[in-house]
């Protein structure tokens, strides 16, 4: 019995380790070196996204040779990923003591609940569906469904806040204002206060 405490305050310390072990989750993707202006890609990858950041890469691209293009996951609040993180070894504890078939109630004196007793009677559809539905669980805590956009670091679409994927029409619009609004800034002349 006392090896239970102790084996979930173990649990709890290696999904934290694992949660920020990972240099946080970000994935980036280069995808040309210019030395044009950089635009950059903040995308949720879990939602599917990175087919759309690599179609509207290649566009971009033979429209605007010398710009620079990046893409990285946009990373969800740091709650959701140590949730997430602490299901994933959840999961496997739980389906490690699924398959042993040890009786984890009986430690504290209580009878089985039917859903022990099902899970005891069918192993396998039993470790199935903690795999799956804690899987679902963690790639809701994952998603973030971010499709961020910034030219030179301003920001210049958010699905977050618009609620959808710029078109492709759309982008080049706004970048041609914003480069076009640059190379107007470029040729003001400097006052000194």
């Amino acid at each position: 019995m006392r090896w239970l405490p102790l084996s979930v305050i173990l649990l709890w310390a290696c999904s934290l380790y694992s949660a920020s072990a990972d240099n946080g989750g970000v994935k980036k993707m280069k995808v040309q070196f210019a030395t044009g202006p950089l635009l950059k890609f903040q995308i949720c990858v879990s939602c599917g996204y990175k087919r759309v950041f690599e179609e509207y890469t290649q566009v971009l691209y033979q429209r605007y040779p010398d710009i620079r293009i990046e893409g990285e996951n946009y990373l969800p609040l740091p709650i959701y990923r140590h949730i997430a993180s602490f299901l994933s070894m959840f999961k496997l504890l739980l389906i490690g003591v699924i398959i042993v078939g040890k009786d984890p109630f009986a430690l504290f004196g209580m009878q089985a609940p039917g859903l022990w007793v099902w899970s005891q009677e069918n192993k396998i559809y039993a470790c199935m569906m903690v795999f799956f539905f804690s899987n679902m669980i963690e790639n809701q805590c994952m998603s973030t469904g971010a499709f961020e956009i910034t030219l030179n670091d301003v920001p210049v679409w958010s699905k977050l806040e618009s609620g959808h994927l710029p078109s492709m029409q759309q982008l080049v619009q706004i970048l041609e204002n914003e480069m076009k609004m640059n190379v107007h800034m470029d040729t003001l002349p400097h006052h000194r206060s």
